[in-house]
This record gives C-alpha cells, sequence and structure tokens, in this order.
C-alpha cells in the first residue's frame, strides 16, 4: 500500500464517490453522513466545511472531532486487507470508513452498521 498517495487524497473528492455508490443500492446521503458523523464526530457544517476546505484524508482524519471509540469493532475485508490488521492507524480509519460505506451500500442494517 502506498500510504503518503493515499494520505493526500482530497475527501472532497472520494466523498461524491461515497454517495453514488450508496444512491446506486438505494441508500441516502443523510445515511452516509449519519455512517460518517458516527465513525469521526463530524456534524453537518463541519463535515461541509472539510468538504470545501478541499482537505485530505490525512487532515480530515486527524481534524476529526471524536473518532469513535466503537470502530474497534468494524471488521472484515476492504480492498483486499482484513482492517482490524492494518497497522498504520491513518490507513485504518479509511478503510474503516471505506468498509461502513460498502456495508451501507450492501443493505446492513444502520443499527449493525453503527455497533452501538
Amino acid at each position: 500500500m502506498e500510504t503518503n498517495r493515499i494520505y493526500k487524497i482530497i475527501f472532497a473528492s472520494v466523498y461524491p464517490l461515497y454517495l453514488k455508490k450508496v444512491e446506486a443500492k438505494g441508500r441516502s446521503k443523510e445515511e452516509l453522513d449519519t455512517v460518517i458523523f458516527w465513525l469521526t464526530g463530524y456534524n453537518k457544517q463541519s463535515l461541509q466545511r472539510q468538504i470545501e476546505q478541499k482537505s485530505d484524508l490525512e487532515f480530515f482524519f486527524a481534524q476529526a472531532p471524536a473518532f469513535n471509540t466503537h470502530a474497534s469493532k468494524i471488521t472484515g475485508v476492504i480492498c483486499g486487507y482484513r482492517v482490524e490488521e492494518i497497522e498504520d492507524k491513518l490507513i485504518q480509519k479509511i478503510r474503516y470508513l471505506d468498509k461502513l460505506v460498502d456495508e451501507l451500500a450492501k443493505g446492513k442494517a444502520m443499527e449493525k452498521i453503527l455497533r452501538s
């Protein structure tokens, strides 16, 4: 995994891809945002600010107001890697979000996605 390139991906360029993926499977923007809010602690205004500022993924996760303590309950394979075994903490956070978006797109119940 080439981490430096991944760190510098602009969140505003990834967000529409997440949205397209979940909407194609009948899920909503509000559900996507709920998942992002749960994982990162952002709210509607602070997430929009990150998008407008064109924050890269490194900054996006570094500025996350309250990364969810239950994120370690997210397990499984994403992009060929088991998320619970990824050693680089930033890459792990990025893949946690990828995994949650996948689960949302696959129709998993929100209660299970949010692992509360």
